[in-house]
């Protein structure tokens, strides 16, 4: 019998690769996708759509229930921190699996900085890192961080890389803080000052069930989609990657969830870039939901680690056990309103004349 799924998010980028690689597992799936945006759910490739209000509206989740129960569904997968945010809460009680960590770990893993706070305290690499508590405090900050020639500067809670800049004096980011409150409202104290990484930027992905580790995937960033328009010149979205491996970027991120909870569960993406000394360093771990490029950890290697998580939440069993599926020898490309492109090395220059010459 097909596994029924209900996937938020859909016909955007992220859910669209989820899907795909769902559909690249071996079990046979009846996808539905759900989204308040009409005009992003006309583009979801998901077996049956349904329009639902916003995620803040009241009547967000009895439309939830009810497309759960009219579709039979077996396991619902947020696709966003908000979701993620909103169905641990307790009391939220859903006709369907799911298969997020506790609340208590999604709350602390969507602040950046108590993360760093809680990381650093169990010996977990990550950056020097402190909290700004007004525009008087950069100044204090930055004599802490002089050892650094630069900064990173970031706002603590969100995804793709909102707020971040890389600063070399302490008026620069006075300035861009400054700006932010401002213009968009986001006051000082929801940015962080933290020495800033030099090396190479990692990407993990990794499947917990009850404290055990049983799946991990491992990816580089090249380059960044968007990333000459962002005065940071980097995002956290790649444009280009290859698949690596680096053990100790999967010992990092496996003592990163055994200091947040013993009995871990779900899915666990981890930003890791290395510091001056060559060690990879926790940024953060978008907990509960899967990189929006998780094409990189699912069609490639022996795993497909998307399809691996909808077996293990659905209690089937999976003969794994702190699994390393380093497929070496991959890269992917992405860009707007294209495919993401899967091409071994091999691959890369079939059909391509070189006229440079």
């Amino acid at each position: 019998m097909k596994a029924r799924l209900l996937i938020t998010g859909a016909g955007t980028a992220a859910t669209s690769n989820l899907i795909r690689s769902l559909r690249a597992g071996a079990d046979a799936l009846f996808i539905v996708g759900a989204h308040s945006d009409r005009f992003f759910l006309r583009k979801s490739s998901a077996d049956a759509n349904y329009l639902l209000p916003d995620l803040t509206h009241p009547r967000f989740f009895p439309a939830l229930r009810r497309v759960l129960a009219k579709e039979r569904i077996d396991l619902l997968i947020p696709t966003t921190d908000a979701e993620v945010r909103a169905l641990v809460r307790p009391g939220r009680r859903l006709p369907c699996r799911l298969f997020l960590p506790r609340k208590a770990v999604v709350d602390l893993c969507q602040d950046k900085y108590r993360l760093n706070v809680r990381l650093r305290s169990r010996g977990v690499p990550v950056p020097a890192t402190y909290p700004v508590s007004g525009l008087g405090a950069i100044d204090k900050i930055f004599r802490r961080l002089a050892d650094h020639e630069r900064v990173w500067c970031r706002i603590r809670v969100g995804s793709g890389s909102m707020g971040a800049i890389p600063v070399k004096r302490a008026e620069q980011a006075r300035s861009w803080i400054a700006y932010w409150d401002e213009m968009r409202g986001v006051p000082a104290t929801s940015f962080t000052l933290s020495e800033f990484l030099p090396g190479r930027d990692f990407s993990c992905q990794a499947l917990w069930k009850a404290g055990e580790l049983i799946l991990t995937k491992t990816c580089e960033r090249l380059s960044y989609f968007g990333g000459g328009s962002q005065p940071s010149g980097i995002s956290s979205v790649s444009q280009l990657a290859k698949t690596v491996r680096e053990p100790r970027v999967v010992e990092v991120c496996a003592a990163a969830i055994r200091a947040l909870d013993r009995r871990a569960s779900g899915t666990f993406n981890f930003d890791l870039r290395e510091n001056a000394r060559g060690v990879p360093c926790i940024t953060e771990i978008n907990v509960g939901r899967f990189a929006s490029g998780t094409n990189v950890f699912d069609l490639t290697g022996q795993h497909n680690l998307a399809a691996t998580f909808v077996r293990v939440a659905l209690g089937r069993r999976v003969d794994l056990h702190e699994e390393y599926d380093a497929a070496e020898g991959y890269y992917t490309v992405r860009d707007l309103d294209t495919l993401t492109g899967v091409f071994r090395t091999d691959e890369l220059f079939d059909r391509i004349v070189d006229a440079r010459e």
